[in-house]
């Protein structure tokens, strides 16, 4: 399984109102993309320094870059990705596959690459940390595996 979480918050000067509609935009989204999603959940960030968070939940990465591509993420993208002011996406696996942050990063490079609006919101986004964060964020590679075999952090930072 993979678990795909964003947090985030929105930019100064949003209205609660345009906030819940935007929260409801993303909950529309995932039950649209069940499958490749099975289990989500979008709602208040508790305990850091984001207002709001959303998991996504696919069995395998052939499901995680279904989702990433799926019509209602990109509709979300384009619509919740200007609101925001600060984000954050990491990646979860139970997987033991040490190649997974890397081929997790591959996927949002070919995203980014054919979809240049989508990575030109990305690069708009006054703070961003993430998987193969585009623009003036950067890109690093997934952290190596340890020689114990077992998956380095998974989270990919600028």
């Amino acid at each position: 399984m993979i678990y795909h979480v964003i947090r985030f918050t929105p930019k100064p000067g949003l209205s609660q109102d345009q906030v819940d509609a935007a929260l409801e935009k993303m909950r529309e989204a995932n039950r649209a993309m069940t499958p490749p999603v099975v289990r989500s959940a979008v709602g208040r960030d508790f305990g850091g320094e984001f207002e709001y968070a959303a998991v996504s939940v696919m069995e395998d990465l052939d499901a995680y870059e279904e989702m990433m591509n799926h019509p209602a993420h990109l509709e979300v993208d384009r619509i919740g990705l200007p609101l925001v002011d600060t984000f954050m996406s990491f990646d979860i696996s139970d997987g033991m596959d040490p190649e997974v942050g890397e081929r997790i990063a591959a996927i949002h490079r070919r995203r980014f690459e054919s979809r240049p609006d989508i990575a030109e919101l990305v690069s708009d986004i006054g703070e961003y940390t993430g998987s193969a964060a585009p623009g003036r964020h950067g890109t690093r590679r997934a952290p190596a595996a340890p020689e114990s075999g077992r998956a380095g952090p998974g989270r990919l930072r600028r």
